[in-house]
C-alpha cells in the first residue's frame, strides 16, 4: 500500500536500476493536456495502467482559444 501512496513521485522506484522518472513524468504530461493516468493492481499479479483523455475540441464544436 505504501508503494502505491508513491508511484508517481519523481525518483521513486521499486527496482535496482532505473531514475523512477517514467510514471512521474507520464502522469505530468497526461495531466497537462486535461486527462489521468490511472492503475489497478492485483497482489502477485501485476499492476495495469491506463490513461483518461477528455475528447478533443474539433470533436465536440468547440474551438481553442
Amino acid at each position: 500500500m505504501e508503494v502505491q501512496k508513491r508511484l508517481f513521485d519523481p525518483f521513486f522506484t521499486t527496482k535496482d536500476t532505473g531514475t523512477g522518472l517514467g510514471l512521474s513524468i507520464a502522469a505530468g504530461i497526461v495531466q497537462k493536456h486535461g486527462g489521468a493516468l490511472q492503475y489497478q493492481t492485483q497482489p502477485g499479479r501485476g499492476t495495469t495502467f491506463g490513461i483518461v483523455l477528455p475528447q478533443a475540441m474539433e470533436e465536440t464544436g468547440q474551438r481553442a482559444n
